[in-house]
Formats: structure tokens, sequence, C-alpha cells
């Protein structure tokens, strides 16, 4: 793909969604990838493609289109810029890029099958494009790391280049170029996954003969001399996680950064995508975390075998994990509870669940329960209900004081559990306010009360790890925090 000759039906993507380097404040603004699965759709009724935009007839078509959010003007508008996509497209091939769009033959399939309408319209890279199609291990992780983490990052890349297995990163400094540098000074293959700057990457000379040699792609889904942006940084993560067969996240700051976030994304949406971290001493705390929330343990012998075989083994291990807690419901029965919270889901309860229990050592009180965990009574009356009802604590009428009290009885080896449930559901929130969103919606799609919710936003809000809107109040996740720490 080393000419100028493109597709019809990329050339229309390109029109309808490049930015040509535009200043999108002067210029008109090409579509969003959720403008444009709307387009698609249209076009699907109509028994259309992209490249039939592109006749003289398409003007008549597009003034059929009845959809507010779709402007038949703005897009007749964008499909006339074909001088700007002709220069355009001439400077990033002569240093030697290429350009997918999603109807190409050639468009990774990953991203497809995983993603759906969510892969991108666009994908602009440098090198050999069947890497794409290669699957691998994705390692993922913080800018700024000690040496100790840069030694394991390398030894996991060499291990994956002795053993064919192709290395997926983002190309950030730290963790991401060390992963993709480790394998490529082994011999072995990378796709990296920028968020930025694609035409400055390259001619970088850390790349340039791996992308000779045919052993590093490097794509983008952003305009190839666009800079930093942190929304952008954050957007590219699923991709990473898509293109591969399984990931490893080596080091993440907890609640806050890209490596952090594209986990949590990946723990709750890619459920194809299994993700692993490094649980060896000393442990970040948002590995910890991630853990805690159904991430798997990278095998700690990866050097001594089978890679592969080590990743399916522990997977089919995790899944199978039960720790046998004892606990009485009306018939006595014993019940496993699994030993490590869930993935991320929409109940929290099933993520408070495990605390609850734990706090039950003894006879307690709704009052004094709730004050011990540090939510609000109501709140706490709606979960032990819910565990009741499911068999998971028993209850007794106490007479002197007159109050209903809770008990399990659990064994004194069981794992100790620390008693703050918002640092256990923080990721939960944060995880449903990547858009402004109000009380209520977090409300319904959490399952809790607003009251409980907004003592939480309150301390998240604190932290700053959440920004608050007013008229009407919404919360989103505080993107600006510490943004070296972005992928």
């Amino acid at each position: 793909m080393s000419n100028h000759v493109l597709a019809p039906d990329t050339q229309a993507i390109l029109l309808l969604c490049a930015s040509f380097g535009q200043n999108r404040q002067t210029e008109l603004s090409p579509l969003t990838l959720s403008e444009y699965n709307l387009l698609t759709v249209w076009l699907r009724e109509n028994q259309m493609r992209p490249a039939d935009l592109l006749e003289t007839t398409a003007k008549e078509q597009l003034q059929k289109i009845t959809s507010n959010k779709l402007n038949p003007d703005r897009l007749l508008a964008l499909l006339q810029r074909g001088v700007m996509l002709s220069f355009a497209v001439e400077k990033w091939t002569s240093r030697g890029l290429w350009i997918l769009g999603r109807s190409d033959a050639k468009y990774p399939k990953r991203l497809k099958k995983i993603l759906k309408h969510s892969a991108p319209a666009i994908i602009y890279g440098v090198g050999n494009i069947e890497l794409l199609s290669l699957g691998g291990l994705a390692i993922v992780g913080s800018r700024d790391v000690d040496e100790d983490i840069i030694n394991y990052t390398r030894k996991v890349a060499q291990t994956c280049s002795q053993q064919n297995i192709q290395v997926i990163s983002g190309g950030a400094r730290g963790i991401d170029q060390e992963s993709m540098l480790g394998i490529l000074d082994h011999g072995g293959t990378s796709v990296g996954v920028l968020a930025d700057s694609l035409t400055k990457a390259a001619v970088n000379s850390k790349y340039r003969s791996s992308i000779r040699e045919g052993r590093l792609t490097l794509i983008s889904s952003y305009d190839p001399d666009a800079g930093f942006n942190v929304g952008s940084a954050m957007g590219r993560n699923k991709y990473i996680y898509s293109l591969a067969d399984y990931a490893l996240v080596v080091n993440s700051a907890f609640g806050q950064g890209g490596t952090w976030n594209g986990a949590v994304e990946a723990l709750s949406k890619l459920k194809d995508i299994p993700v692993f971290v490094r649980i060896t001493s000393p442990v970040s705390e948002g590995n910890q975390q991630l853990y805690n929330q159904g991430a798997k343990p990278f095998p700690s012998e990866f050097e001594n075998g089978n890679l592969r075989e080590m990743l399916a083994k522990d997977i089919a291990d995790f899944e199978q994990i039960k720790t046998e807690v004892i606990i009485e419901d009306s018939e006595s029965q014993v019940i496993s509870i699994p030993q490590h919270l869930p993935n991320i889901s929409q109940d929290i309860y099933e993520v408070v669940l495990p605390f609850i229990i734990n706090s039950l050592q003894q006879h307690k009180d709704v009052k004094s329960l709730a004050k011990s965990l540090q939510v609000i009574q109501e709140q706490m009356n709606d979960w032990l209900k819910r565990a009741t009802d499911k068999g998971k604590v028993k209850v007794e009428k106490i007479n002197k004081p007159k109050t209903v009290h809770y008990f399990n009885n659990i064994p004194q080896d069981s794992p100790t559990i620390s008693k703050d449930i918002y640092e256990a559901v923080l990721p939960l929130i944060l995880n449903q306010l990547q858009q402004p969103q109000g009380e209520k919606y977090l409300e319904e799609a959490l399952e809790v009360r607003v009251s409980q919710i907004r003592l939480w936003l309150t301390r998240a809000k604190d932290e700053g790890k959440v920004k608050r809107y007013e008229k009407p109040v919404r919360y989103e996740v505080n993107q600006s925090v510490n943004q070296l720490s972005l992928l």
C-alpha cells in the first residue's frame, strides 16, 4: 500500500472522518465515530456503500436523511474535500504510511469482532499489515517506573520473542516502549498502537530498521500528525487489548491514568481478552485492585516453560479456584464463595458481599455493621435483605435490647479483606463516568441508593478522582489528573 491509490470506500470514509490536519475550531468538523456509525446504518438501510456517496447522485440521496444527528449539508461539504484528501494522502504515503478504512479487506478482523461499532472507522499505519492479525500478548503499564520493573518487562518481552509470541503495546515512554523494544531487540515482532504523532514515530531511529524488516507495525486511529491528547490516549486503549490474545498489566496507579482506565475497560467490556497483572513484590496498589476485580496473576515462572500453556492453564485454574466458606443458611448447607472479587459489573452487591460476610464473624446489628463499613444504614439494609434471601447470612432476633442481628460462621484462616468498601466500588463508579452522568443514572446503573452514591461521589470529588458540574448536577472522571501516567 505504498502508492496513492485507495479503495473508493476508503476514500469516502476519509473524506467524512479525517481531519487532514485541520483546525477543528475554524474548519468543518469531520464525523465522530458515533456519527459515522449512524451514517453506516442509513447506508445499509438504503443498500448503499460509502463509495456510493462519491457519485453525482449523492446530493439527492443524502437529502433523504431524516436523522437530526446527521446534517446532509455537512455531509456534502465533507465529501467535497477532494483536493485536501489528495494532498494529505500524498504526504502520508510519501512517508511510508498506509490507510485502511473499516470496509477494507485488510482491516484487522479482530477489531471488528471484539469492538464491533467501536472499531475505528480509519486506521493509519506503517509497517507490515499482516502483523495486525497475529494476536499476541498486550503489555501495558505506567510511564514512570523503576529499573526493576523495566527489567521485568524486558524479560517478559524476551520470553515472548523466544516463543514466537507477538507483543502489542502503546508506544508511550515507560513500560510500553520497553516491551516493544525488548521484543524487537531479540528478533520478535510487535504492534504499537499510538495515540499521537504517527508520522514522527514512523521515522524514529528506534523503530526504523524493525519497520523495514517487517517486524514492527505502528498504527493510529488519529490524524498521523496530531499531537498528544488525553482523550486520544484513553480512547486507543481498547485497540491495544483487542489486537491481543492476552494482556499483561505490569504496573498501574490506582484509580487514575491510562493504564488503569484501559485495564478497567478491558475487564468490564472486553470479556474475550484475559487480563493478567504482575503480582510480584512490591505489588502496586493499582495492580492489587485490578487483581481484586478479576485480573489474573501473571505466571511467576514465565521464563521456565511454555508461556502460552501457562496462560491457558492459569485462566482455567483461576476460574475454578473457590474458597470454601461455611455459611449457615436455613438448612446449614456449605456454600462456596469465590476467593476473588468478580470482574467489574453493574452489580455492586457482588463486590461488597465479601466485605459484609467478613465483618459478620460476630453478631452485629444493621447500625453497627453500616458504621464499620462506612455506608449508610438504608443501603446496608438493602444488601442484607438480598444476602439473607439468598442464604448468605443468618438472622437472629435479640429481645434485650430488641434488635435484629446478622451473623455468619467464618473459618479462622479466612482471607483478610479491607473494610473500606469505597475503594472496591470506586472503579465501578469511575467506569460509569467516562461521560458526565447524574446521580439518578448511577443509582439505576449500579443499583445503589442515591444517598449512598452521593456519599461516594463526594469522597471521590474531594480526592480529585471525579469532577462535578452544576445545573444540572453531573459527575465525570477527572481525566486531567496526572496526565504523565497516561499510556
